[in-house]
């Protein structure tokens, strides 16, 4: 019984280990699940988040600029010639003679200073300005990592879209390879009995090549955008994914046919241009008011002729603290021409907004009519699909029951494969447009992801 237990158990375990190995070998994604594992993994979306680190640790640094600044400095001199200081004779013995001169060196060999000073802005107009906008400009950051990430999503979406129809696609052409195939076994038969025409019998061969053809190039397409995306969710190139929803699953998304153009990413960065426009324009005001600095400074001299510095001998203090206005009064103008372009450029910040929303006007009106005409188009073409499968459904009843031939099959067949071809097309004109609109809107990460 013991001995039972254990087979049982090897061969329970070899399953199991087979059955994740085979896990491990193809993992399945929903279209959510590949904008989470395109957020922890796709380095445009990983850099964007730096980005946003690196203005948070600008406005420590702004914010470390109105501390005190403390400095210690050391140094040692070690004079190879002394300083030579000249007198006048009578400085030192009143009864030399006028004009004579007495030199003797000055000061010794050795010297060493240390000394520590703290400065503290207590008012600077730029200052002030500055810590305005490093505050802002966080806020500036976010939102171009928003853009990044938007364009991340957007291009998995896209991606995994596209992956879906190529996969009904495939599915298609496979359906179509082993009907086609079926039919021409049966026939084959009919034709070794001399039944029907070897003309018909290559017109049925035709239409087998000519899918085994689109079912070629159904799996090429397929493959080539499983690879778009697992390159645009950052994973591994060379390992295998599958997706799980279908061309119908995603349509049966919600997506905003209406919105506000203002919500739109591209159009709220230009805002806060404009915004930062304006802080450089106060800032380059500022800097014609004054400036108040406050500074203290304590030092130790020593002076020796050997070098004892360490030993117990005097170092000489001295301390001093102050207070320094800078007061700006005339510049030749530069101040003058920096406000002065600082203006002009948020002149054009402004009328780069009024152009930007213009432009989206223009595109929301484009984006519903180009949605409405491939949401009626793909429709039609769905019809159309079913109609030429039809067709060529009763076309093959009748090559079977006699009444038909392979020329009517194969004409029905083209069509077949045209007709499929213009309803993937015309999906993928729908998903685009719904797309495009959604990105308008800045509902692609709406509801999406957490910053």
């Amino acid at each position: 019984m013991k001995k039972h237990f254990v087979n049982f158990a090897v061969v329970g375990m070899t399953m199991l280990f087979g059955c994740l190995a085979l896990a491990q070998d193809q993992v399945s994604f929903t279209l959510e699940d590949a904008k989470l594992y395109a957020f922890e993994n796709n380095l445009e979306i990983a850099i964007a988040n730096n980005t946003v680190e690196i203005a948070r640790k600008q406005i420590q640094e702004t914010r470390g600029l109105g501390l005190p600044q403390i400095d210690f400095n050391g140094t040692f001199n070690h004079f190879i010639n002394l300083p030579v200081t000249v007198l006048e004779a009578q400085f030192l013995d009143p009864s030399a003679p006028d004009g004579a001169i007495v030199s003797f060196e000055a000061g010794t060999k050795h010297s060493s200073t240390g000394t520590i000073q703290a400065n503290q802005i207590l008012f600077n107009g730029s200052y002030i300005v500055a810590l305005q906008v490093s505050k802002f400009y966080l806020t500036f950051q976010q939102q171009s990592a928003d853009l990044s990430k938007e364009d991340v999503v957007f291009n998995v979406i896209q991606a995994y879209q596209l992956a879906s129809v190529a996969k009904i696609n495939k599915s298609f052409t496979d359906s179509l390879v082993k009907s086609t195939e079926k039919l021409v076994e049966q026939q084959q038969h009919y034709r070794d009995l001399e039944l029907i025409l070897q003309e018909d019998m290559d017109q049925l061969n035709y239409s087998l090549l000519s899918a085994k053809s689109e079912q070629t190039n159904a799996d090429i397409q397929y493959q080539n955008a499983l690879n778009m995306l697992k390159l645009s969710m950052g994973y591994p190139i060379h390992e295998s994914i599958e997706i799980i929803d279908l061309p119908n699953d995603l349509l049966a998304k919600n997506s905003i046919k209406t919105g506000d153009i203002h919500e739109n990413i591209k159009y709220s960065l230009i805002e806060k241009k404009v915004k930062l426009s304006q802080y450089n324009v106060k800032n380059r005001t500022f800097e014609n008011l004054p400036s108040l600095n406050a500074f203290f400074q304590h030092s130790y001299n020593a002076y020796r002729n050997e070098f004892d510095f360490f030993e117990d001998k005097k170092w000489f203090p001295q301390t001093v603290w102050g207070i320094q206005l800078s007061v700006p009064i005339f510049s030749g103008l530069s101040r003058y021409a920096r406000t002065s372009q600082a203006k002009i450029q948020l002149l054009n910040d402004q009328h780069s907004l009024i152009q930007m929303e213009r432009s989206l006007e223009f595109q929301e009106i484009q984006m519903k009519n180009n949605l409405r005409g491939a949401q009626e188009t793909l429709s039609l073409q769905k019809k159309n699909l079913e109609l030429a499968n039809s067709i060529y459904e009763n076309a093959i009843i009748k090559k079977k029951i006699g009444k038909g031939n392979g020329v009517a099959v194969t004409q029905k067949h083209g069509q077949l494969i045209l007709a499929e071809a213009k309803y993937i097309g015309s999906m993928m004109e729908t998903f685009n447009a719904r797309l495009a609109l959604d990105k308008m809107y800045n509902n692609i990460l709406t509801n999406q992801i957490t910053r």
